[in-house]
């Protein structure tokens, strides 16, 4: 196999999709009913909103919601520009290494990174257990530069991190550091 590709799932995981919705139908809630205390009139089919005094219920409902809809609003735009998504490439035919990211929207939001196979020091792996699970493998090179390779935010089972950990090194010819 002369080129490698691995795909990086960015944004768009289930996860952050149930976020975006639940968020979104829960603020979309709070705001017509903060809104339903203020004009006395039900917004919400399935509540009597109207009753609630404005001053203080209804505002706080208002502030919640609106805070909520922004946040659902970003949420939807992050798993639209599938922030973090990308791809690493292993080229044995050039030599080069490619890892290449998408960001949000503005001058950075492609990051593209190219190295030369001689330049790649070792492919280090970091395992941490506990409450917050680390496990990541990092591309070393021999200026000490460590740049992950794997997704964030869904840690791996550690079989497939040992088997894609000793593959990489396997096709780039360099050592593991850190199993």
């Amino acid at each position: 196999m002369l080129v490698r590709q691995d795909k990086i799932k960015g944004s768009r995981r289930l996860s952050n999709y149930w976020w975006a919705f639940t968020i979104l139908a829960g603020g979309l809630g709070f705001f017509l009913a903060g809104l339903s205390s203020y004009f006395k009139q039900d917004f919400l089919p399935f509540t009597s909103s109207a009753q609630l005094l404005f001053i203080p219920q209804g505002i706080i409902m208002t502030f919640y919601g609106t805070t909520a809809l922004f946040l659902s609003i970003f949420l939807w735009l992050t798993i639209f520009w599938d922030v973090g998504g990308g791809y690493n490439r292993f080229d044995q035919e050039k030599g080069i290494v490619t890892i290449f990211r998408l960001g949000f929207p503005g001058k950075n939001r492609i990051v593209c990174l190219e190295y030369s196979m001689q330049d790649i020091k070792s492919i280090k792996v970091i395992i941490q257990d506990g409450l917050t699970p680390k496990r990541e493998i990092y591309l070393k090179t021999k200026d000490n530069r460590e740049i992950p390779l794997t997704r964030v935010g869904e840690p791996m089972i550690l079989s497939e991190i040992e088997n894609q950990a000793t593959e990489l090194a396997r096709l780039l010819g360099v050592v593991v550091e850190g199993i």
